[in-house]
């Protein structure tokens, strides 16, 4: 459904429309933003943009802050990664989000992502887990930076290993994420994630010289 934001004139304009001018930073229009935030959650949509405008009108209005809010935008933002996504929304927080106990466990969650320690990701996640309940497709959208994390690093995985690296995921989930991935088994206990081949891409360079451009070069040789 598309949010429209109503103007001082009675006109209205859609959130990207109001993001591109300076209605972005009127607070009337902050509720209009936070339900779109709670609906990229529902959807599992996600509007970068948007999020951060939402973080700013908190910084020039902080008696309108909206925690639960914060929370939704900082975890769609790790639904992102690789990206910096998290960094930049970081960046705008108050000094009493950043002393809000869930905000700085979603940045432990953060750091850890970070560090790729995924199988401490999944029980922290586990612990915290009605944190993102309501986040349509949080668990997938990790296990894809997770993918994208083993798919830079290994070239085979056991696959019990990668099992637990996706969340400790049963045989019938690993199949489709090795088939989402391009992956391939290799015997009972082996994925193939990359072959040297696909890592490492030569590349034949052909030079070519006229004879004008170097006879001057050899005359002083001689």
């Amino acid at each position: 459904m598309a949010h429209l934001v109503k103007m001082e004139n009675g006109q209205s304009q859609t959130i990207q429309e109001m993001l591109g001018c300076i209605e972005r930073y009127n607070p009337d229009h902050l509720k209009t933003l936070e339900s779109y935030v709670q609906d990229q959650a529902k959807n599992n949509s996600y509007d970068l943009e948007a999020n951060l405008a939402v973080l700013k009108l908190y910084q020039f209005n902080p008696h309108m802050l909206n925690f639960d809010i914060t929370y939704t935008i900082l975890l769609k933002c790790l639904t992102n990664l690789p990206h910096t996504d998290f960094v930049m929304a970081k960046c705008l927080l108050l000094p009493q989000q950043m002393k809000d106990e869930n905000i700085q466990t979603i940045i432990d969650l953060a750091d850890i992502l970070e560090r790729a320690d995924f199988t401490l990701f999944w029980q922290r996640a586990e612990v915290n887990r009605t944190m993102f309940r309501h986040i349509t497709g949080f668990h997938d959208s990790i296990r894809k930076f997770v993918s994208h994390v083993v798919g830079t690093t290994f070239q085979t995985i056991k696959k019990d290993l990668l099992k637990e690296l996706l969340g400790g995921i049963e045989d019938s989930t690993l199949e489709s994420w090795i088939k989402r991935n391009g992956w391939k088994h290799q015997g009972q206990d082996l994925v193939v994630v990359a072959t040297q081949d696909d890592k490492i891409k030569t590349k034949n360079i052909t030079e070519k010289i006229e004879f004008e451009n170097v006879g001057a070069l050899m005359a002083q040789c001689i």
